[in-house]
């Protein structure tokens, strides 16, 4: 395509993706647990703390505040049954982080009101206050989660300074010094500290990792619908082709009848001549078949080369493109899958975005293997960059140059239209001013995407610093391997010989 011409569709389904893929980052989906599963966690921390109030108190024979350590735990009781009572009323299995928070945020006062009356921090169940912080951090906000640690740690200083003794047998007194239980409270507000934030980044780093597989399976579910419009442009020409047909023959049958030089002769010629290019327009529609039509479901491995790298082509950009093969043997056909039309094309345009002049599109094969290289003669990979490549939302992009040309080419063709001189003349291109909008890589997905959908394809990504043509070290390689068996079509023994004789 020159770059004069208007925009392509797969260059408008490309600008699109990008302002998809552009938008600021989404707020983190499932904000907080489920009140049934609230209602679940404090039952059974119920039962474990009646459990072992009971069992100190009758089978041990500690000398603890029976009842008011039984009016705490029946208090959380209290509140689990209105949180029961709630829940029937709205749908408790959603998610919700205002509750969540509060309930928490309840537990940590719970349990520090019953370690205070059992020992406070020489009571060795003064661990579980890790366990609602961890939950928050993995579960909720961040703002939420520091003040819900911020409770916990506030619970271990007034351990610290005020408590009843620790419940012992009796006759005897048990006193831990000042300074082990200053340990202690140290030790508890670090593992607060350390275990909230250990769960808070895995809880991140899975979250990111879930969106990004999410935006994989959008744009491969995008391709494959733009994949089958193929077919429904088919169905739509050969349906079309009849009523074209009776409206030629009625144009005929009325030039025939008009008398020469007549508008009504011009009328019919002009109708004939439309549907003349209709019915062209409908043919080479027809001629783009179904993605399963087994006669196109595959493609030359040079083909699909061009493919991927022609909606680049005329942006100030050389294109190199070769296929190695070993001698006397045919160029394979591959199989012509939306995961490898999107990743490579993600791969060229990430090439083309940093290349200065020229990007190298190299294809070989052998017994066992398909092999594509892409480099370009741009800064390559930075230090920072390369050993996070691949993970999502890791970006160093610059502003894609073909994003830019595509802008000067809306821009020249609306100065076109307007302020054209003349019928088929076009006033010269204004410079474009405004900035520009980031590509489809822009939040760092663009690789992540197509190292996935190549490597489901049963391909293998790898990645480094690329070579000039006298093979000194230059720019960026992305090198994309997959087993032959996994991509190669298998051609009927007759045909292969036929086209080796041919050739």
């Amino acid at each position: 395509m020159s770059p004069t011409e208007a925009p392509s569709l797969s260059q408008a389904v490309a600008m699109a993706a990008g302002e998809l893929t552009g938008l600021p980052e989404t707020p983190r989906r499932g904000r907080g647990l489920s009140l049934r599963t609230l209602i679940v966690l404090r039952w059974l921390a119920i039962i474990g703390q009646t459990s072992a109030i009971l069992t100190a108190y009758f089978a041990l024979h500690f000398p603890l505040p029976l009842m008011p350590c039984l009016a705490a735990i029946g208090i959380s009781a209290a509140m689990n049954l209105a949180t029961m009572a709630k829940a029937r009323r709205i749908d408790g299995s959603l998610p919700d982080g205002p509750r969540t928070a509060a309930q928490l945020g309840f537990d940590i006062l719970q349990l520090a009101t019953l370690l205070a009356l059992t020992g406070g921090l020489a009571n060795p169940f003064c661990l579980l206050l890790v366990a609602p912080v961890t939950i928050a951090a993995a579960a909720l906000p961040a703002r939420q989660a520091v003040i819900l640690g911020v409770m916990a740690i506030i619970a271990v200083g007034f351990l610290f300074s005020w408590s009843l003794p620790l419940p012992w047998r009796l006759h005897e007194h048990l006193e831990l010094p000042l300074l082990y239980r200053l340990g202690l409270g140290l030790a508890l507000m670090t593992g607060v500290l350390f275990t909230a934030g250990y769960a808070w980044k895995v809880s991140a780093d899975a979250e990111k990792l879930e969106l990004a597989l999410a935006t994989t399976q959008d744009v491969l579910q995008r391709e494959q619908r733009l994949a089958a419009l193929g077919g429904l442009a088919a169905a739509a020409a050969h349906e079309l082709g009849t009523p074209l047909a009776t409206i030629q023959v009625v144009a005929k049958e009325m030039l025939r009848a008009a008398p020469a030089d007549s508008p009504e002769a011009e009328d019919a010629a002009l109708i004939l001549q439309q549907a003349e290019r209709c019915r062209a327009i409908l043919k080479q529609l027809s001629d783009k078949p179904a993605e399963d039509d087994p006669l196109f479901a595959d493609v030359d491995l040079k083909a699909l080369l061009e493919e991927v790298a022609e909606p680049h082509r005329g942006f100030d950009l050389v294109f190199d493109i070769a296929l190695k093969a070993p001698p006397g043997q045919p160029v394979p056909r591959i199989r012509r899958l939306p995961e490898i039309v999107h990743g490579l094309s993600t791969l060229v345009e990430n090439a083309a975005d940093f290349a200065v002049s020229r990007v190298r599109l190299t294809a070989g094969v052998d017994a066992g293997w398909i092999e594509i290289d892409i480099m370009d003669d741009g800064p390559g990979f930075s230090s920072e960059i390369l050993p996070r490549l691949g993970e999502p939302y890791v970006t160093s992009r610059p502003q894609a140059k073909a994003r830019r040309a595509l802008a000067d080419q809306i821009a020249a063709a609306s100065a076109g239209r307007g302020g054209g001189t003349g019928k088929g003349r076009r006033a010269a291109p204004p410079p474009v001013t405004a900035p520009i909008a980031p590509s489809q890589g822009g939040m760092g997905l663009g690789f992540f995407i197509a190292r996935t959908l190549l490597e489901r394809s049963g391909g293998k990504v790898s990645v480094g610093a690329g070579q000039d043509e006298s093979g000194r070290p230059r720019g960026a390689r992305v090198t994309v391997r997959w087993p032959r068996q996994a991509l190669e079509v298998a051609v009927p023994a007759m045909e292969s010989a036929t086209s080796s004789g041919g050739t």
